[in-house]
């Protein structure tokens, strides 16, 4: 919602003093410099694929996760601020880079109607989440040996009104904004009528207190709590080890948590100049309420890359689910068996050994082959071994010697008699 130029001055709308000007709706539109109308649409896009990639791994890795165990209440809190940038990338940067494009409003009613209360919505849902997970932090890091089953309809009965509450404090927005003709071409304006002036002056001071604010205050509390537990040292390894892991979680979401409120401070800050502008006091510059919004929209790509960097367990979970996308080769089934070799006895590839380790094996049978020890029930140990051509040469020799020579039982006589026999 920003502050229309001059050239729209001839437009009245009521007698308000906080509608003196008009307030333009779904994004500041008429940006007439080239610079401006090329530079923040490729910002955009480029956070928007950014963020888009990034949330997705974060949503990819908690699903394969979840398949493998239960996951806490920190993780579905990480998964629905996943969810909630995924909307903001999916369905509000495109339509803002569009309206940065060009000088008037092109995108019709509905994009109108919708596209502020749409960003806003999604934005506080991430703020009152924000606010949630750091109080289960505080949870896990005052004891974090306790592992509590969290059941589906706990964590419906916490997130769905997390997204009511988003749905409908934003809804005058969605109320007042409507498209209109000035000097011949439509624009997307914040429309307010006379009736409703009173209510609109306490919305815009009541609005960021309980979107911005509160929620963010509540959040630092209950960090600043759980860094104190952390910080307590415990007597066993195993608390130890609780400790130093509560402490890296509670580290990672507090990074979160102010990245996530310093980058939206610009826009608040945009926001509360536009809409107590005095009509003597000069109006925020379109460089400022450009850079804010960029900012605004850029947490969605950032809030991901410090989970992803600042998180042990997504930082295993990303190698494993890298490697079962882009690295996993997929196993093409072969178009002809392979020839196997001839083993018509049935006997186990280990059994075939080189002839080095035969011949050992021929020479002491007692030893025995390490197929026989890992299969040692086995009926093939109990086969004979192939007989080599030597020691087939030496034993058909052994035969053709005499019977009485071989059955002698004191052969070196006989040897001693013929050894004088022949001296004679």
């Amino acid at each position: 919602m920003e502050k229309v130029s001059e050239e729209a001055s001839n437009f009245s709308t009521t007698n308000s003093s906080l509608l003196q000007q008009l307030r333009y709706g779904g994004g500041y539109q008429p940006c007439y410099s080239k610079e401006g109308k090329m530079l923040v649409p490729a910002l955009l896009a480029v956070i928007c694929l950014a963020g888009v990639a990034g949330n997705l791994c974060v949503i990819g890795i908690l699903l394969h996760n979840a398949k493998k165990s239960k996951l806490s209440l920190i993780h579905y809190l990480i998964f629905n601020l996943s969810v909630a940038d995924l909307f903001v990338l999916a369905f509000g940067v495109p339509f803002r880079a569009a309206a940065y494009s060009r000088a008037t409003w092109h995108l019709g009613w509905f994009i109108c109607k919708t596209s502020d209360w749409f960003v806003h919505a999604c934005m506080t849902a991430k703020s009152i989440t924000v606010a949630v997970v750091a109080k289960a932090c505080f949870m896990y890091a005052s004891n974090p040996s306790k592992q509590v089953n969290i059941k589906h309809k706990t964590i419906c009965a916490i997130l769905f009104p997390v997204w009511l509450v988003a749905v409908v404090l934003p809804l005058p927005e969605w109320f007042f904004t409507t498209t209109k003709k000035i000097g011949g071409s439509p624009v997307c304006i914040l429309d307010i009528p006379a009736y409703a002036d009173e209510f609109m002056s306490a919305f815009v001071k009541l609005y960021p207190l309980l979107v911005f604010c509160i929620p963010f205050i509540l959040a630092f509390f209950y960090f600043w709590k759980a860094y104190g537990q952390c910080q307590r040292r415990g007597t066993k390894t195993q608390n130890l080890r609780n400790q130093i892991r509560s402490r890296r979680l509670t580290i990672m979401l507090l990074s979160v948590t102010v990245t996530f409120c310093i980058m939206w401070l610009p826009e608040w800050i945009s926001w509360l100049w536009i809409w107590h502008l005095q009509q003597p006091g000069p109006s925020p510059p379109q460089e400022f309420m450009a850079a804010a919004q960029v900012l605004m929209f850029a947490i969605s790509s950032v809030n991901p890359l410090i989970i992803l960097v600042m998180s042990e367990e997504f930082k295993e979970g990303f190698k494993g689910l890298w490697k079962r996308v882009a690295l996993e080769k997929p196993t093409a089934a072969p178009d002809s068996p392979q020839p196997q070799p001839d083993n018509s006895d049935g006997v186990p590839e280990c059994d075939q050994l080189p002839p080095e380790q035969e011949q050992e094996q021929a020479v002491t049978p007692e030893a025995e082959s390490p197929c026989s020890q890992q299969n040692p029930d086995s009926s093939d140990d109990k086969k004979e071994m192939p007989v080599l051509p030597d020691v087939e040469q030496f034993w058909h020799e052994r035969e053709t010697l005499p019977s009485d020579q071989d059955n002698d039982p004191i052969p070196w006589e006989h040897q001693d008699q013929e050894t004088v026999g022949g001296n004679k």
